[in-house]
């Protein structure tokens, strides 16, 4: 039976989860491998970040953009929509695979909408050729 996603144990597990599967995915894998030093650190930023988001618990602070930013730079520019969509799709899978409820969904929705909103950020921060 899937769990509503209501607490920050729900979260940190989403969370533990899906980056598993990032990290194995032939795709992403190897650009967070070779950015995310401190794997247990990032994990918890993440899970304040959701935290945040879906239960408005305030524990996060940080700027994503910024962060996005500086991991395209360091793997020359190269994050792309296809690299975004594929993390939608782990994300989603990992979410239904799991849970359900109106904080599943809002999960979702959110990560579509951050991911538009993310790409956008990166790519009008590239160098001008």
């Amino acid at each position: 039976m899937k769990r509503e996603l209501n607490s920050r144990d729900d979260i940190h597990f989403l969370i533990n989860t899906f980056y598993g599967k990032v990290r194995d995915d032939e795709m992403l894998g190897p650009i967070f491998n070779s950015i995310v030093e401190n794997w247990p650190a990032h994990l918890e930023r993440l899970t304040d970040f959701w935290e945040s988001s879906l239960l408005l618990s305030g524990s996060y602070s940080g700027n994503p953009v910024h962060a996005h930013r500086e991991a395209d730079r360091q793997v020359d520019n190269s994050i792309n929509m296809e690299h975004f969509g594929r993390w939608l799709h782990l994300w989603f899978s990992t979410i239904d695979e799991h849970f359900s409820g109106k904080n599943a969904e809002m999960a979702k929705n959110r990560a579509r909408n951050m991911s538009t909103h993310m790409f956008l950020r990166i790519y009008e921060s590239r160098p001008k050729t």
